[in-house]
């Protein structure tokens, strides 16, 4: 997906904080900071300002992500780093344990 098909997601997370939740701002002020955020980014985001409280949601929420190289071969360095079979992976990033065999049998 190039640049210009993707939502800017550092102004929509900066309205949300700005207008709904400011005493949020702090805590999120170092990813907003970043040039580019990534889909872990987005992710990490959404966790810090809605918190995880209805897993149907959450559920649902998966479904729509998509990730790009650079972030799938992030989460296959924070398995190798921590030393993680692929269901703990899947669970820390809500992934499927077929989408981690999957892209580790791609990228590796």
């Amino acid at each position: 997906m190039n640049k210009h098909n993707q939502p800017n997601y550092k102004r929509i997370y900066s309205d949300i904080i700005e207008k709904k939740f400011p005493h949020k701002k702090a805590e999120c002020e170092k990813l907003l900071e970043k040039k580019m955020l990534s889909a872990l980014d987005i992710m990490e985001l959404n966790n810090r300002i809605f918190g995880t409280k209805d897993q149907n949601l959450k559920k649902m929420n998966q479904k729509l992500r998509s990730y790009n190289e650079s972030d799938i071969l992030r989460i296959l360095n924070y398995q190798k780093n921590h030393r993680m079979n692929n269901l703990q992976v899947a669970e820390h990033f809500g992934l499927s344990r077929n989408t981690m065999t999957k892209w580790r049998r791609i990228f590796q």
